[in-house]
């Protein structure tokens, strides 16, 4: 297994699992630090499995606004 680090406000995008593709921004880990908060670009904020996240990259990336 890979560690990912991911800091506040950094673009990610949803690799793995039912909600593939989705784009969102890192909010935080939960107490559980196998899941993480993320906005998803509509706005709303849901937890992922930290292991399906990945670094945005290219037209991937989100503006933010942390």
């Amino acid at each position: 297994m890979t560690r990912r680090e991911f800091m506040r406000g950094e673009s990610v995008v949803l690799a793995e699992g039912t909600y593939q593709g989705t784009r969102g921004v890192f909010l935080q880990l939960r107490p559980d630090v196998h899941w993480a908060d993320i906005e998803e670009t509509s706005g709303v904020v849901r937890s992922h499995p930290i292991e399906w996240l990945r670094h945005a990259t290219g037209a991937d990336q989100l503006q933010t606004k942390y």
